[in-house]
């Protein structure tokens, strides 16, 4: 299925893993040029040329820290004008005793997490406003609207950034901008597969068996955990012609392991 965004332009920061990568993966399958924004230049790079070579799509990779100034000057001075945002990070650890979380833990995530996405879409939400097309994907976490105390560095932050969001998604929607949000539950990326690895040294298991008892702890409804690029390809079709009309969502991506009805 064509989803209609051959040659339009797309950002992915945090795109060199996980949820990121997947959604390079799925718009570089569509024929969207992309420049990809990571911190770490080896893992970006490989990721680059890895999809690059598969898809035949236009991939630059930009080494940058997105939450910094000079990290969204780089990338924007590359791309100043894109069709399609689509922003992640590495998320926060998991968090044991939320009273002890330090200050300086709250101000990196909150930079990372919360104001500096919000810096990048404002600048460059006015562009796909004039241009009268543009489409804004922020994958946060379902603990933005699920809030946990393990996951209390990365729930409350990201909750703002889909308050904000959604608040603006309203005022450019005449535009033919769409602002949507994901809210990934568990799948298997790299820092998921270190931390359980951890879990399964530390307990004498396998990574395996490590997360089956999480999924059975959590009454995750699917039995297993998500594929990143499942989510991609989620990302892919709200960045689509198809979706002009879907706008100010927040999509849970979780295996079931929540039930709210709406």
């Amino acid at each position: 299925m064509d989803l209609g965004i051959r040659g339009k332009r797309a950002i992915v920061n945090g795109g060199s893993s996980g949820m990121g990568k997947g959604s390079v993966l799925a718009l570089a399958k569509e024929g969207v040029e992309l420049f990809v924004s990571a911190r770490g230049e080896e893992r970006l790079i490989r990721s680059c040329e890895e999809i690059a070579n598969e898809t035949g799509a236009s991939i630059t990779p930009i080494v940058a820290d997105h939450s910094t100034l000079e990290g969204r000057s780089k990338i924007l001075a590359l791309c100043p004008d894109p069709d399609i945002y689509v922003g992640t990070c590495t998320p926060p650890t998991f968090t044991e005793k939320f009273y002890e979380v330090s200050n300086e833990a709250w101000k990196e995530t909150l930079e990372m997490s919360l104001q500096g996405p919000i810096q990048f879409i404002n600048e460059i939400i006015r562009g796909m406003c004039e241009r009268k097309w543009g489409r804004i994907i922020n994958i946060a976490t379902a603990a933005a609207k699920y809030p946990g105390a393990g996951r209390i560095l990365s729930g409350p932050p990201r909750a703002a950034l889909v308050n904000f969001s959604v608040a603006i998604s309203k005022e450019v929607a005449k535009d033919n901008v769409c602002v949507n949000n994901i809210l990934p539950g568990m799948h298997i990326t790299e820092p998921i597969i270190e931390m359980f690895s951890e879990f399964a040294d530390e307990n004498a298991t396998s990574l395996n068996e490590e997360i089956i008892k999480f999924t059975e702890e959590h009454k995750i409804a699917a039995g297993r955990f998500g594929d990143p690029n499942d989510v991609g390809s989620i990302v892919a079709v709200l960045c689509s012609e198809f979706s002009n009309y879907i706008t100010g969502q927040s999509i849970v991506i979780d295996g079931g392991v929540t039930n709210s009805t709406f």
